[in-house]
């Protein structure tokens, strides 16, 4: 009866599923299996071979790497990192739409400080869905990442408790975890809206427009929470017939102001509570003879150039702040979750100090 073939290993069947994708997806890349082939050895010897694990004999070695180097074969480092049984150095992000300037930048901050402590930044979009959201931590959790940074669109995330358990740190960013213990790193949103909503009450408005992203959202409630907080406490009503919420992207934004600027009377200002509504606010304001003062809350390109007033904060301190305090969990500590606040400034620039009309 002859010998039974050695059964490989999950991890060399990994790294052969992997170098299989990336054979499909990268235009032909060269595989283990070929290696193996070209070198006349199994999958398993080559793996080891490459991989520089001991009994494998000097001239079998080489003969793996010559294969390996005629045919441009380079090593999986995911697979070595798991066929190894440790950890990799990647940290996931999940977040919003990386097109929109605040989670790129936030996603910079990030990779800023991962880089420092040898770690690498790994990021996927969650769409603002909460099925998706959780279809992606798995992914994250099941490639073993060090750490898992995450905007969260869900409302609720108890389901993350166990994986946490499991000593996979998580780190929350612009909205803080409901029914999970977790660090997170967050925008003073109130006291920027507040100070927004107090600084057009200085110039003399009343009829002053809020036109908000979706409500259901924690940093947007608190937006117009502090919003609504300065007109109270300046005993303001006037500004309620030109409330509008859940706007939430440039298309339902210019909508959205064009309505209101056709009103009567009209808003003589404007505070949008993020730079994709601020965005639109701009295309319907511009080339109007006397516009109504805005300010919107997010800095973005080219509003100093423009004369933008904005609520601004630091999206890059952000991801630092988020990073710090995955690799601190890294690292071993254990201590309870912590938050930070990201403070804001407003930066008056011309349009939020404009006279009403």
């Amino acid at each position: 009866m002859s010998a039974s073939r050695p059964m490989e290993r999950p991890a060399e069947i990994f790294e052969s599923v992997l170098d299989t994708f990336h054979d499909d997806a990268a235009g032909r890349r060269p595989t283990l299996t070929q290696v193996a082939a070209l070198a006349g050895v199994s999958l398993k010897t080559a793996s080891r071979a490459l991989n520089d694990e001991p009994n494998v004999a000097e001239a079998t070695g080489r003969r793996v790497r010559e294969a390996a180097d005629k045919l441009g074969y380079r090593i999986n480092g995911i697979a070595r990192e798991l066929r190894r049984g440790a950890t990799s150095a990647l940290v996931g992000l999940i977040s919003g739409d990386l097109t929109n300037p605040f989670y790129s930048a936030v996603a910079s901050g990030i990779e800023r400080e991962l880089r420092q402590h040898g770690l690498q930044l790994v990021t996927a979009n969650n769409d603002e869905d909460a099925e998706q959201e959780q279809a992606l931590v798995d992914a994250f959790l099941q490639r073993r990442v060090r750490a898992l940074l995450i905007v969260p669109s869900g409302e609720h995330h108890d389901y993350l408790a166990i994986e946490g358990n499991r000593g996979v740190p998580f780190v929350f960013l612009d909205r803080p975890p409901d029914g999970l213990a977790a660090d997170a790193v967050l925008i003073d949103n109130a006291g920027g809206a507040r100070a927004a909503g107090e600084h057009l009450l200085s110039k003399g408005h009343r009829r002053i427009a809020l036109v908000a992203d979706l409500a259901t959202k924690v940093p947007q409630r608190g937006r117009i929470e502090g919003f609504v907080h300065a007109m109270e406490a300046a005993g303001n009503a006037q500004w309620k017939p030109y409330l509008r919420t859940d706007v939430h992207d440039v298309h339902r934004a210019e909508e959205t102001v064009r309505e209101l600027m056709a009103l009567e009377p009209r808003p003589t200002a404007l505070f949008t509570t993020n730079n994709r509504l601020t965005t639109g606010a701009l295309r319907v304001l511009h080339g109007q003879q006397n516009p109504p003062a805005l300010i919107g809350f997010d800095d973005f390109d080219l509003a100093d150039v423009i004369g933008t007033t904005v609520v601004a904060h630091d999206p890059v301190a952000m991801g630092r702040e988020a990073a710090r305090l995955a690799h601190e969990r890294i690292s071993g500590f254990r201590g309870p979750a912590r938050t930070v606040t990201i403070s804001t400034t407003l930066i008056a620039r011309g349009s939020g100090e404009r006279a009403p009309g």
